[in-house]
């Protein structure tokens, strides 16, 4: 299913033995669009501190309560690296996070997730390898490991100016995300000062350019295609049938 993330935020983090916190946002990773992290506001659990915790994590999403469930205990929480998320988040802090937990690196593969299109976790290494460390890596990920992170806060986001190719059109109200691969779907879009009431949808892929500095984000459409484009209704997440329509109608192609 598809869900904004606005809808993650303020949702109690369950770990197997108490709770951990808060959602207070999420990193998303700029390069392939997925939520990578939740940040998490720990409360008067752990005083002034808010800890990353990553979707191979997550066991489910309990809507309806207002609950994340995690199969992490407190401690391992509590002793997971120290990461200050009011900075950017290197790409060494992010190795040491996903070492101390097991997690396999998701950039440098060809998938999502690096070797899969979900956060699943590997099968457990063979007892005649283990001890001795992380398998070797391929070229293409240690080249990437050298780079910066890629993530992006989706709060900072919110807000965003949408430029068309003959005007602006609104601003990022949301990202909706589906909830199994934890990709970013669409951007949702508020054309309140324009189109009053309406809003859109316009996948992440067709922006041509984004401008962090200045807070904007460029696409290749016209302001008459979205007037004219199927409507969001936030109160009503999209169905399987929208994407395939909403690309009909820019005359784009269904595909990866």
């Amino acid at each position: 299913m598809i869900r904004g993330t606005l809808d993650l935020l303020n949702l109690t983090l369950g770990a197997t033995d108490g709770t951990i916190g808060t959602v207070k946002d999420v990193y998303f990773d700029e390069a392939r669009w997925a939520i990578r992290y939740l940040i998490v506001d720990t409360g008067d659990w752990l005083p002034g501190r808010r800890v990353l915790i990553s979707p191979f994590a997550v066991r489910a999403i309990e809507w309806g309560r207002g609950r994340v469930d995690v199969g992490l205990t407190r401690q391992q929480v509590k002793y997971s690296p120290d990461i200050d998320t009011q900075k950017p988040i290197s790409r060494q802090n992010e190795e040491a996070y996903l070492s101390y937990y097991g997690y396999p690196y998701y950039w440098g593969g060809s998938d999502l997730w690096g070797a899969t299109a979900y956060p699943i976790m590997p099968p457990p290494i063979a007892p005649e390898l283990r001890g001795q460390g992380r398998p070797s890596e391929s070229l293409e990920e240690k080249t990437t490991a050298r780079e910066d992170s890629h993530l992006r806060s989706a709060l900072e986001v919110i807000g965003y100016g949408i430029e068309a190719v003959d005007d602006s059109i609104g601003h990022v109200e949301d990202l909706l995300f589906d909830e199994q691969s934890w990709q970013v779907r669409f951007l949702a879009i508020a054309t309140r000062n324009w189109l009053p009431g309406k809003r859109v949808l316009i996948p992440p892929q067709w922006i041509d350019e984004m401008n962090w500095a200045d807070r904007t984000a460029r696409v290749h459409v016209t302001r008459a295609a979205i007037k004219e484009s199927p409507p969001y209704d936030p109160a009503n997440p999209p169905k399987a049938d929208y994407e395939a329509n909403l690309y009909r109608h820019y005359g784009r192609p269904l595909g990866p």
